[in-house]
């Protein structure tokens, strides 16, 4: 199967009144399946005694296609070694100097000038951070310091003309929440809205930045790995669950967690203010009481995460179209931070720079390429595996829900035509996808693509398997859209009568410990 290996025959008249719809849809398909990728990076921390000089950091993020940096400072030997590598770089106000930034204006124009004017652009700072978790501790007392020193910074880089080109955030923890699940019922704490947050919204939509988001579902799911599966927590094949209050379909609590985060900015009237996940991870190893620190369980996570994002996949059920990039945690194992041995187990690497567990920040990377980790890490659960077909061994759920709940998987042609070829073949052969209507001088043989025939046997695939978690991967080459085709000629059983064959659906950190039941 596939667009090389056809040619082209005679059509009749049945099928040529056929092709206008095969060909518009098609086509739509395609355009879909090609939308833009986000980034993904990580997070650099330093909290050690045996970590490499910031030099070969960067040797190691250059070589491993790691185009995206978070900073929990702006130490100056980080940011030279940075100078000239191309690498998009977040750097970090710490939280002790949000009361001197926050009350002294010239002190906040000194901090910007020496640690971001003073390296920018040759170093590519793209963003501050202005400091981190402020509302973890509720009795702290820097909370009313952060939207002054938000404030005083961005005054700053408006001196310096630099505030286009360098955005304001400060990344929140989700026990900003008082509500979060259902995800539809989210809501931030009642105590931080009118002091805090509302001010710190309003100050992100009027110079056009977005909220930073630190989430993780490790922490969800140690805490009730009782009713939170495994398999929703790594983005592997699962029977979804359903918010009761909106009713959408949920195939994993990262998604559960960011939807309760637009859900609370909605209720303020902040539905436009983008999101930014500056911190996600999960631990490869912890100590005998932390349930899913493991390192088979960090690769499933972390491994299935990048797949999603770099194949334009970010959104959510509640904002399918939202461009959501992700900062895992950690770039390093760090060995002097305090707390239980997970804390010092989220590194994607040793810090002899070799890899805690196998990962890409790729698609289609050579030697057949694509995202791949050691151990079976990435790969479903023995009680979801049947769901899914080979080729989408550790995929996740990830769906976008419709205003009417019908989705359709579409090919993603950034992975390739090769890997495209082979998880076509895989379709209409043992994946028994219904291929009739992409065979030469068939209904639906133009254009004759691979990335065309792709969509249309993936979805037939798709819906074949009752949109099952799991059954639109085939091996990252596809992911699934909730766009209705209604808006263009779709033929039904009563005009066509091939609906059936078509398959289409006509008719640490965190602190958040959300109970998310499954079905």
């Amino acid at each position: 199967m596939g667009g090389s290996r056809f040619s082209k025959g005679p059509k009749s008249d049945q099928v040529m009144e056929l092709l206008p719809f095969c060909s518009i849809f098609l086509f739509t398909l395609l355009a879909s399946s090609v939308s833009e990728a986000r980034n993904v990076g990580v997070n650099y921390g330093r909290v050690a005694n045996n970590l490499p000089p910031a030099t070969k950091v960067v040797a190691l993020l250059k070589s491993n296609g790691i185009g995206h940096v978070k900073l929990y400072d702006a130490d100056p030997s980080v940011l030279r070694a940075l100078a000239g590598s191309g690498i998009k770089v977040v750097v970090s106000v710490p939280n002790e100097l949000l009361a001197s930034v926050a009350a002294r204006p010239g002190f906040a124009q000194q901090w910007v000038q020496r640690n971001v004017a003073a390296y920018y652009p040759s170093t590519k700072i793209h963003a501050i951070a202005v400091g981190n978790e402020v509302f973890v501790f509720p009795r702290n007392n820097i909370t009313n310091f952060l939207v002054p020193a938000m404030q005083n910074v961005h005054a700053a880089l408006v001196r310096l003309g630099l505030d286009a080109d360098v955005k304001i955030s400060s990344p929140i923890a989700l026990t900003a929440l008082q509500n979060s699940y259902p995800s539809s019922a989210g809501s931030f704490r009642p105590e931080l809205v009118e002091t805090v947050i509302r001010p710190m919204l309003e100050f992100l939509r009027q110079t056009g930045s977005y909220l930073m988001i630190n989430a993780y579902p490790f922490f969800a799911y140690e805490a009730n790995s009782d009713v939170i599966s495994l398999d929703y927590a790594l983005f592997r094949p699962n029977s979804g669950v359903v918010d009761a209050g909106n009713g959408l379909k949920y195939y994993n609590l990262f998604d559960a967690q960011i939807d309760a985060v637009f859900a609370a900015m909605s209720a303020l009237k902040y539905d436009d203010i983008k999101i930014v996940v500056s911190e996600t991870g999960w631990p490869s190893k912890g100590d005998t009481k932390e349930t899913g620190a493991a390192a088979e369980n960090a690769a499933a996570y972390n491994g299935n995460l990048i797949r999603r994002i770099l194949s334009g996949n970010g959104g959510t059920p509640l904002r399918p179209q939202a461009d959501i990039d992700v900062y895992l945690f950690a770039l390093f194992n760090e060995n002097q931070k305090f707390g239980p041995a997970s804390e010092r187990n989220y590194g994607l690497f040793y810090p002899d720079e070799g890899k805690v567990y196998d990962v890409e920040f790729s698609l289609g990377g050579g030697g057949g390429g694509g995202l791949r980790w050691e151990e079976d890490g990435g790969r479903p659960s023995p009680s979801n595996s049947t769901s899914a077909p080979p080729a989408a061994e550790g995929a996740g759920g990830t769906v976008r829900a419709s205003s009417t709940g019908e989705t359709w998987c579409v090919a993603n042609a950034v992975v390739g035509k090769a890997r495209l070829q082979a998880a076509l073949d895989f379709a209409c052969g043992e994946g028994g996808a219904d291929c009739r209507y992409i065979q030469p001088g068939a209904a639906c043989f133009e254009p004759n693509t691979v990335e065309a025939h792709a969509s249309y046997a993936f979805n037939s695939y798709y819906q074949k398997q009752g949109r099952a978690g799991g059954s639109c991967y085939f091996g990252g080459g596809a992911y699934i859209v909730s766009q209705s085709p209604s808006k263009y000629p779709i033929p039904t059983l009563s005009t066509v009568q091939i609906s059936p064959l078509l398959g289409f659906g006509f008719n640490r950190r965190s602190g958040f410990f959300p109970l998310y039941g499954f079905g």
